[in-house]
């Protein structure tokens, strides 16, 4: 285990908008409520067919958009990013002229922007300056694009960067599109599933995808946590094990490599671990490693949920929107199921959480997976001021 103790660093709030809510708060109503951001869609722009997705009202979010009175021109993606950035911007403005860094995680960005030959504004870098400028965040911004590993390594790198000492405080924001692009791709591999996804049941045959944006709040300075209920990031791990360019090891070896540095860092035990929230596809391959993995890091009878049962699968934004609802629940100490759940589809018996349940909730576990052979693991602690 670890001697040496690194500068505490701290996840402070989250915030978010997807199709089943305009706010945090909202979309934990909702899940509650057992109401879903997957619906049919009927749209021949993506598909001849009807099929299932997480797609936001974009004239809803247009409407939004304009209470925010902006004058300058943005992008669908952009209005998504700034309206679910206001609260956090607004609580924390004197901390964002604190040396104050901006990450941007996103997988595809301005994707739609292609469609009319407008390559500048796809460009990832074009779209971190001009929510920087739009935040006033004056540092420059970073751009991270790592498969679905994206949101949750953001928050990583973010908590690296101000125990270097380059940073006080970071704006993390994760959000991708639903978009023909990716939709197609994924179609290509045959891995969009017929109904609203089902990770970890018998009956999984893929992915359902999403669209969302979320944004956090990183800092190393306790004065500046305006909630009651707060997270320290106490350990974090990312390992490539560099398997297949889309297919996932078999062992889970990267993922099981990057729970167990996570875990050195924070000096824990596996007991220690209240519960997990996974990367939980619904594919046969991504669900059966993770099985893998979480068993080698003795974590099987912990109970694991998967959110994308109801937000689908978010991309560059997944890491980031799970951590946030996540952490939100385990602020009334509720464990959540994981959606759609019924019957138990893989080779080992890891304890899959069903329903919600009620649980003090200590350290959390959040993990990720994606092309390439990406993994990692976050673990946080939780703290009342």
């Amino acid at each position: 285990m670890n001697t040496i103790k690194s500068e505490a660093v701290f996840f402070a709030e989250g915030e978010c908008i997807t199709p089943l809510g305009w706010t945090l708060q909202k979309n934990i109503e909702n899940l509650k409520a057992d109401k879903s951001a997957i619906t049919e869609v009927k749209d021949k722009n993506f598909a001849e067919n009807p099929f299932y997705g997480a797609v936001l009202n974009k004239e809803k979010l247009n409407q939004k958009f304009e209470n925010l009175a902006y004058q300058e021109e943005f992008s669908t993606l952009e209005k998504m990013i700034l309206l679910a950035s206001e609260n956090i911007k607004n609580t924390y403005e004197n901390a964002l002229k604190d040396k104050c860094g901006l990450i941007i995680s996103s997988t595809k960005g301005n994707i739609t922007a292609l469609e009319n030959e407008d390559i500048s504004a796809y460009f990832l870098s074009n779209l971190a300056q001009k929510i920087g400028k739009a935040l006033k965040i004056k540092s420059q911004p970073i751009v991270l694009s790592n498969a679905c590993v994206s949101g949750i390594m953001a928050i990583s790198v973010a908590k690296r960067l101000i125990q270097s000492g380059a940073y006080n405080h970071f704006i993390v924001i994760g959000a991708d599109l639903f978009s023909k692009f990716v939709f197609s791709g994924f179609q290509s591999f045959q891995a969009i599933s017929k109904k609203p996804c089902k990770p970890y049941d018998k009956s999984r045959d893929g992915i359902t995808l999403g669209e969302a944006a979320a944004v956090a709040f990183i800092t190393k300075d306790k004065e500046k946590i305006k909630n009651k209920t707060y997270f320290e990031i106490i350990g974090d791990s990312s390992i490539n094990d560099a398997n297949h360019i889309s297919g996932p090891s078999r062992t889970g070896e990267g993922l099981f490599q990057s729970i167990e540095n996570a875990k050195k860092e924070a000096d824990i035990s596996a007991e220690k671990v209240a519960c997990i929230s996974s990367h939980g596809t619904a594919t046969l391959y991504n669900d059966e490693m993770e099985a893998q993995a979480f068993t080698r890091a003795k974590l099987q009878e912990k109970p694991v949920f998967s959110l994308k049962g109801r937000f689908g699968h978010t991309l560059g934004a997944a890491g980031l929107l799970e951590t946030v609802i996540t952490l939100k629940f385990a602020e009334e100490n509720l464990i959540p199921p994981s959606f759609n759940y019924e019957k138990h589809g893989l080779t080992l018996p890891l304890n899959i959480s069903s329903t919600f349940q009620e649980k003090e909730m200590d350290i959390i576990l959040k993990t990720a997976s994606g092309f390439g052979g990406s993994n990692t693991a976050v673990l946080f602690k939780k703290h009342h001021s």
